[in-house]
């Protein structure tokens, strides 16, 4: 955020043992049902939402440890990698599947966009070093924003 001028944070709700719906138990490799931590975050951007985010981890792996909850206990707000890092879990990769829609009722709500605007909805999934999917995310932002950050992102890795 700071690259672009703006005052970043976040907001976040986290619900321990919440049974996988089937998607997310796919994505995961976990039975539908199972238990997990459900993160749902708002970033912001100078006080304003600009993204949304529900995150999914399977209890099975966190369930005990210091780093059950993402953003609390001593390595709250840690991210997934090193979060994962603390319980011997070591990420080797993550896959970002995007696509455009149109922004839901709610989405758009807490976004501050109209109903049916474009957004991207990219599902990601961090795998760890032995194959196992260790957490699964729905991030959804304003198409608008979207493309300024690819192309930010784009510009920044060719040394634009």
């Amino acid at each position: 955020m700071k690259a672009v001028g703006k005052q970043g944070d976040w907001e976040s709700r986290t619900e321990a043992k919440v049974p996988a719906p089937a998607e997310i138990a796919s994505r995961l490799g976990i039975a539908e049902g199972d238990l997990c931590v459900r993160t749902v975050y708002e970033f912001l951007a100078d006080g304003r939402p600009v993204q949304l985010s529900t995150s999914w981890e399977p209890y099975d792996l966190t369930g005990g440890t210091l780093v059950v909850l993402p953003e609390g206990g001593p390595h709250a707000g840690a991210g997934v990698v090193n979060r994962m890092a603390q319980i011997g879990v070591t990420i080797s990769h993550a896959v970002e599947q995007p696509e455009p829609r149109q922004a839901t009722a709610e989405e758009a709500s807490l976004l501050g966009v109209q109903k049916a605007s474009l957004v991207t909805h990219i599902r990601r999934t961090y795998y760890s070093d032995q194959g196992r999917p260790v957490e699964t995310a729905d991030i959804v932002v304003p198409a608008a924003l979207c493309e300024g950050r690819l192309r930010d992102s784009h510009q920044s890795m060719m040394g634009l």
